[in-house]
Order: C-alpha cells, then sequence, then structure tokens
C-alpha cells in the first residue's frame, strides 16, 4: 500500500468504456446503412462504404483492446483474490474497474486486508498462543492446590482460600475453550475474580447482582462470548473504585427487552470527564483494526475495545459497548447482546 496510487479517469472504468463504444457502434451502423443505401440507389463508387466498414473494424480493434481485453485482466484478478492471494492491491493491480462503486470497494478491501496489519494481527496472536502454551494447566492446577494443602496444614485459611480461588479462575480462563459461555458461567467467573480481589480491598469493594426474577432463569441460559464481563469488572475496579476513597460498590444488571439482552456493569468511582467519554465511545465505534495497532494499548481502555470488537465479530455491529459516565459520580458500561440460548442461531445466520 506503500506506493503512490495512480488517478483514475473516467475512462478507466469499463462502465464508462462500453456506454462510449456502444454509442459509436451504433453511430458508425447507422451512417454504413445510409452510405449504402446511397451508393446503391444513385450508383455511387464504393470508397465510402469501404471507409465506413474500415471505421467500424477500428471500433472492433478498440472494443476488444480497450474493453474485451481489461475485463478478462479484471476477471483473473478477482479470481486470484478468491483463490486467496490477498495481499495483492486489488485496486492497482488491473489497469480498469467495473464502475467507480466497484473501485471504492475494492480499494476499501484492500485496505482492509493491507499485509502489514495482517501480519501484525497475525503476530499478537502468535504472541498470545506462545503465552497460553507455555501455561500447562495441570502442572498449575497441581501447584496451586499444593500451595493450598500447605496453607490449610499450617492454619493459614485465608492463602488457602485465595489459592482455591485463583485456581478456578485460571481454570475457567485458560482451559474452557469454547467461544460462546452462559451468563451463569461468567457470572460465577466474575464472582470469583471479585472474590480475589476482596483478599486486596477487603470491605471497601462490594459487589451486587441485580436481575428480574421472573426473567432470572431464562436470562442465565443466554450465551455472550467468553471473557466478557470479567474485563469490564475489572476495569471498574482499577479505573473507578480503587482511585476513590471510601467504599466502592460494583453492581451487575440484567435484564431482557425484546430480542436483546442488555448487561450494565456500574461503578461509583471517580468517572471521566466529558472529553475522556467522548474518546472512549468513538473507540468502540471503530473497527476493529483498532486493535491491531498496538500503539492504541497505551491508551487505556483496551479491555473495552477488545470486547467490543468480539461482539462485532460474532454478533454484528449493531450490539457491542456504551460507556456513560460523569466525573465524581461514577461509570456505567452497557452492553448490549442478542438474547440466545442456542450456539446454532448465529452458525445458521439467524442474526444476520
Amino acid at each position: 500500500m506503500g506506493k503512490k496510487k495512480k488517478k483514475r479517469r473516467v475512462w478507466d472504468y469499463l462502465s464508462v468504456r462500453v456506454t462510449i463504444l456502444t454509442a459509436a457502434l451504433g453511430a458508425a451502423f447507422l451512417i454504413m446503412t445510409a452510405a449504402y443505401a446511397g451508393a446503391a440507389s444513385a450508383g455511387a463508387p464504393a470508397w465510402p462504404l469501404l471507409l465506413c466498414g474500415g471505421g467500424f473494424a477500428i471500433l472492433v480493434w478498440l472494443y476488444i483492446t480497450w474493453l474485451f481485453r481489461p475485463y478478462k485482466r479484471l476477471q483473473q484478478t478477482i479470481r486470484l483474490f478468491l483463490e486467496g492471494y490477498t495481499s495483492m492491491d486489488l485496486t492497482g493491480f488491473s489497469e480498469v474497474m467495473d464502475t467507480p462503486n466497484e473501485y471504492l470497494v475494492l480499494e476499501r478491501v484492500t485496505r482492509i486486508l493491507d499485509s502489514k496489519e495482517t501480519l501484525r494481527m497475525n503476530k499478537r496472536q502468535a504472541q498470545y498462543l506462545a503465552l497460553q502454551n507455555q501455561i500447562n494447566p495441570h502442572f498449575l492446577y497441581n501447584t496451586l492446590e499444593s500451595i493450598r494443602s500447605e496453607a490449610l496444614i499450617a492454619g493459614m485459611d485465608k492463602v488457602a482460600d485465595m489459592t482455591e480461588a485463583l485456581a478456578s479462575f485460571f481454570r475457567y480462563t485458560i482451559s474452557k475453550v469454547e467461544n460462546l459461555v452462559s451468563v451463569e458461567e461468567e457470572l460465577h467467573n466474575c464472582e470469583i475474580y471479585f472474590r480475589i480481589q476482596q483478599y486486596r480491598f477487603g470491605s471497601r469493594l462490594n459487589l451486587a447482582i441485580e436481575c428480574d426474577p421472573e426473567d432470572r432463569e431464562e436470562i442465565y441460559r443466554c450465551r455472550l462470548p467468553k471473557l466478557t464481563l470479567q474485563p469490564i469488572l475489572e476495569n471498574s475496579i482499577i479505573h473507578g473504585t480503587e482511585c476513590k476513597i471510601g467504599t466502592g460498590h460494583l453492581v451487575i444488571r440484567m435484564e431482557r427487552i425484546g430480542e436483546c439482552l442488555v448487561i450494565q456493569i456500574s461503578d461509583d468511582g471517580v468517572g471521566m470527564d466529558v472529553e475522556t467519554l467522548r474518546k472512549m465511545n468513538e473507540r468502540l465505534e471503530k473497527s476493529g483494526r483498532l486493535l491491531a495497532d498496538s500503539s492504541s494499548e497505551s491508551n487505556g481502555g483496551i479491555a473495552l475495545v477488545n470486547v467490543n470488537n468480539r461482539i462485532h465479530l460474532l454478533f454484528g455491529e449493531e450490539y457491542g459497548l456504551h460507556v456513560f459516565s460523569m466525573q465524581g459520580v461514577g461509570t456505567d458500561v452497557e452492553i448490549i447482546l442478542p438474547a440466545i440460548t442456542d450456539d446454532q442461531k448465529i452458525k445458521k445466520g439467524v442474526l444476520s
């Protein structure tokens, strides 16, 4: 994508060329017909007819070189792309496009599939898998269980409880590889995480989970991406309640509204100013390519962006996160998801 783009002219589009050549061929046919009729009736010399025939032959040659061959090259470019050669510049490989709109579409696709961005995303995925592979789950669980046993023998009940909670948290995070989990499983993981945090904050931290009792069973069976709630809860603790004086209250509210599941994670922490809130919501509205840019991680809020992009990829851009906040009052993170209880609804395209 580094090379300078050639400026497109009107006749660089096949739709324009088809219009021009069709009009020219039609005009040539009318002229030839009139010349032939005039020559036949008046006994005029045949050279005008031959001249028109030569002009018609030139138009046929233009049709082949100016329209047919570029069209075949364009089709070859698209065929190569469909076969997996996605690193090419689709807009520069072929000198013509069907229409201006097709050029804009292919330019957008090329930008999305820019090899540098793809390589950067692959590098991030490789780094994550390398880290994950370094963690042997059985070794980790056995070690934590040994620490817990030693703590119980020594009468250190708090250390034993913390170790047990940490083992449960890692078991959910590392071992459970499904893309989607139930709300009940995700909430249980949040409670374990909160229990670990309470060993640090003590009574300074409170967590409440609110849900309409009539809808509770159905809501708890709804599916959502794994690690959707815990990163937001962690964000609320680190950037909200940890920075305030006194007790911090965290609330997870869930309700079913039509075909949507709305989850709100609230804190009464320090909140955000108007400009910070605006920038955060702007980042959430951007595409998933933001994650490929490692420079964005230093600006904070990467957990929210990560969760938001995973929701977009699975369910569509009509779902996702939005943040409401007031400085000195607190922050609400609203998550909108489809209220589904069956993974097959995504695979069959029900949500599209």
